[in-house]
């Protein structure tokens, strides 16, 4: 079965950069935002994003032997 780019189920790490960037955009969204729900929705992305930093922050760490 052939997968197209976008529905594959691989995991593509992102760039620092690029997660840092949003998570900031998201950020300033939220801030900025005209309505409660808006603010909910960036702060939620916000969120997202940061929780993709943590988690490519610990897999970037060396595993440490019990």
């Amino acid at each position: 079965m052939q997968v197209l780019p976008l529905t594959a189920t691989e995991h593509v790490p992102m760039d620092f950069n690029y997660l840092y960037h949003r998570q900031q955009v998201s950020v300033f969204m939220s801030e900025n935002a005209a309505s409660d729900e808006a603010r909910a929705s960036h702060l939620g992305l916000a969120r997202g994003y940061s929780a993709e930093i943590a988690a490519a922050l610990r897999a970037r760490r060396p595993s440490v032997a019990a």
